[in-house]
């Protein structure tokens, strides 16, 4: 059961192009976000989507394969762990952010 800690396992589309950095050290960054949707019957028996955003990161080899195949629109499966992280915005407000570390990338759909 201990795989099963903090696991995350999403299919969505990408909102907009992959923000792709190459950080001091020459690793790798990509960070994109993917909308997953759900829809439902209320309780008049209307059909209701609800879309959920999520922030993804990526690193170094999966950040490769994201810059040279990904595009705003793109279906992917992404396996990967939930993060937390805050910082002080120019304003220094505390901001927090939560992401998911792929992992495992799965590229969905043709084009």
């Amino acid at each position: 059961m201990n795989t099963l800690r903090n696991r995350v396992q999403l299919i969505g589309h990408l909102g907009k192009n992959p923000e792709i950095i190459t950080l001091d050290s020459g690793k790798k960054l990509a960070k994109f976000s993917i909308a997953t949707n759900e829809s439902y019957k209320n309780a008049q028996g209307e059909k209701v989507q609800n879309t959920e955003w999520h922030n993804v990161v990526a690193w170094n080899k999966t950040a490769d394969i994201i810059e040279k195949y990904l595009e705003k629109g793109s279906e992917v499966a992404i396996d990967g762990k939930l993060t937390s992280r805050s910082y002080d915005d120019k304003e220094g407000n505390k901001r927090y952010v939560t992401e998911v570390v792929c992992n495992e990338l799965l590229m969905l759909g043709g084009k």
